[in-house]
């Protein structure tokens, strides 16, 4: 009874599935309840997939990419490829995917896509396509990929493995390579062909263009860059060791103070470090301060020389945003109490702790002499100060209402410069893996908490934001499918049974039926575990008909790592569905036809290269 249950909730799942009615994740997590309801599963069964090493793999790889993505190291990579690929679309697709298949033979396929995700999603934004056309493609050269070394995919050394246990001798590093070669080459051809035909164009969320203006794209509507200036403060200067407030610089100059950059005591620092301090009333003058000043050249030289000031030339500090500090547009609401009310009335630096530095009124810009200008509905406000008193802006929705995504931007301008820092911890996580110096998920965990402590990453939030928990819980809620076709004993019905009903064709006949039974069940479940049920049942199919058992238990590791037809076959498939844009469908489509290619060219060359 519990064997007839297991197969009607696969069904209805896939059907699910197929339908696209309702997500992914909640169609899994329908199955995995239905399992858990009827018996087939113990709850802790049910849930071992959420403390499973690849799901914990894979959302740490999910902050390793966000890392790659948001230190620009994604950009630099895309840039890099687009240049020696020029305008052909079919060049770069064709470098793209040999690169992944290279990345992809030293180590996971999950870890490969995780990588290349960032790179490819970037390059698409750069060429002005969409991602569809790329993600499934990476996808499946990855899990290919898996079949160039012995340790760039688990099936590989599980069936070694179980080679030793019989007392064969186990596969070297290179020997699966000619079979890896052969599917690369074979499916890169395949995507090739019919990557125009049968990959979709679709426009996901994630990938339209964005309108809104970025904080650097701002000072140039505003023409701040025209209206800034840098000056040092002398130690001898009568400004040191005293308030703003005292100073009254906007009364009798009209200028504005915007920021300070300060460097740390040298006494207490061998390395004395640069932070800022948005300016305000309260902020004291010391010596050697950078001040960022709003207005007129006149009138900045006039305060430079009565205070002693020199102008400071150095180019290359990034001006109005920074790790700490920030700008943003803010539109007032129609029935905002700001409406009718001068910017010196307001209090806005009192309320909100932060500087009004320009008003954008139907085109024309206001940056000189604001105190007195009275605020209209339609106005858009330029304002400036830390990112955190900024995110607080972005709740209040009664008077304003923060234009774009202050957080995102500011988790930017906290990554700006770092890309060698990330570029050195993703080269870590790789050797790590190749040398297994831990294991694949410690190694991986260790990149993720890399990124995060060297600010290659704002901080935690910004790490979990990254987490496709769509994928996460989908892969961990379809792992434990495995467990309820086991425990019925479904998975060996159906293998002996094929196994059976081919003998009589002999060994390419009983090596046929293992491949698609494997390859089959393989589009449902992990291919670790496809490969840990099916491997000894190839070792004894071998030994029943008195064959070797090399070319079984490589037919095995081949069929794993062919998971096309389902977003669910594959960590991977899963991690680009939801970037992509993917309906089931996509993969079924695009899927079914590499599979049929797939398992003829298999059968020839396995036994080519591995003989009964």
């Amino acid at each position: 009874m519990q064997l007839i249950l297991t197969f009607v909730i696969l069904g209805l799942t896939i059907f699910l599935f197929m339908s696209n009615r309702i997500r992914a994740d909640l169609v899994s997590l329908l199955a995995l309840l239905a399992f858990v309801i009827t018996g087939i599963l113990e709850p802790a069964e049910a849930l071992a997939g959420f403390s499973n090493s690849v799901v914990i793999m894979i959302a740490a790889l999910f902050v390793v990419g966000a890392g790659i993505l948001r230190t620009g190291l994604a950009k630099k990579a895309s840039n890099l490829l687009l240049r020696w690929t020029g305008n052909s679309e079919n060049k770069l697709f064709f470098l793209l995917l040999v690169i992944v298949a290279s990345v992809g033979a030293f180590m996971s396929n999950t870890g490969t896509v995780a990588i290349m995700l960032p790179v490819v999603i970037s390059i698409a934004v750069s060429m002005k396509v969409s991602s569809s056309k790329f993600l499934i493609p990476l996808s499946y050269v990855a899990s290919l990929s898996g079949l160039l070394t012995l340790i760039a995919s688990p099936p590989n050394l599980i069936v070694s493995q179980v080679l030793v246990d019989h007392g064969f001798e186990r596969l070297r590093f290179f020997d699966i390579t000619p079979i890896g070669i052969t599917a690369v080459i074979t499916g890169i051809i395949y995507l090739l062909i019919v990557r125009k035909v049968l990959l979709p164009n679709s426009n996901n969320k994630k990938q339209i263009s964005n309108t809104q203006l970025s904080p650097k794209e701002l000072i140039q509507h505003y023409h701040l860059e025209e209206n800034l200036h840098r000056v040092q403060v002398s130690n001898e200067s009568p400004m040191v060791d005293r308030p703003l407030s005292e100073l009254k610089i906007p009364a009798d100059y009209h200028l504005c103070i915007l920021k300070i950059d300060r460097k740390s005591a040298e006494g207490r620092n061998l390395l004395p470090i640069t932070y800022q301090e948005m300016a305000g009333p309260n902020s004291v003058i010391h010596g050697k301060d950078i001040l960022y000043i709003q207005g007129s050249k006149n009138q900045v030289q006039k305060l430079a020389a009565d205070y002693q000031l020199v102008f400071d030339t150095d180019q290359s500090r990034n001006d109005l945003v920074s790790r700490q500090l920030g700008i943003a547009e803010v539109l007032l609401t129609p029935h905002s109490s700001l409406i009718n009310e001068t910017i010196q009335d307001i209090g806005f630096r009192k309320k909100f702790n932060l500087n009004i530095i320009g008003i954008n009124r139907k085109g024309t810009y206001i940056l000189k002499d604001m105190s007195n200008v009275r605020l209209r509905f339609g106005d858009a406000i330029l304002v400036q100060g830390s990112w955190e008193e900024i995110e607080l802006l972005s709740r209040e929705t009664k008077n304003v209402v923060v234009v774009g995504q202050p957080k995102e931007h500011a988790s930017m301008a906290a990554a700006n410069g770092k890309a060698p820092i990330a570029g050195g911890i993703m080269l870590l996580m790789i050797a790590m893996m190749i040398l297994e110096v831990f294991p694949t998920v410690i190694s991986v965990l260790i990149g993720a908490v890399l990124m995060i402590i060297t600010g290659c990453l704002r901080n935690m939030d910004d790490a979990y934001g990254h987490m496709n928990w769509e994928s996460i819980v989908l892969i961990a809620c379809m792992l434990p499918v495995a467990t309820a076709l086991e425990k019925t004993g479904g998975m060996v019905l159906l293998s002996e049974g094929i196994i059976n009903l081919l003998g009589e064709y002999g060994s390419i006949g009983v090596l046929a039926g293992i491949y698609f039974v494997t390859m089959v069940f393989g589009q449902f479940i992990s291919n670790t575990a496809t490969a840990v049920l099916f491997a000894p049942i190839a070792m004894n199919a071998a030994i029943n008909i008195g064959v070797s058992p090399y070319p079984f238990l490589i037919t095995v590791a081949a069929a794993a790592s062919m998971a096309f037809a389902t977003p669910v076959a594959s960590p991977t498939n899963a991690m680009v569905m939801t970037a992509g844009g993917y309906k089931f469908s996509d993969f079924i489509k695009i899927g079914i036809p590499l599979q049929i290619v797939m398992f003829i060219i298999m059968m020839v060359v396995i036994p080519l290269f591995f003989p009964f």
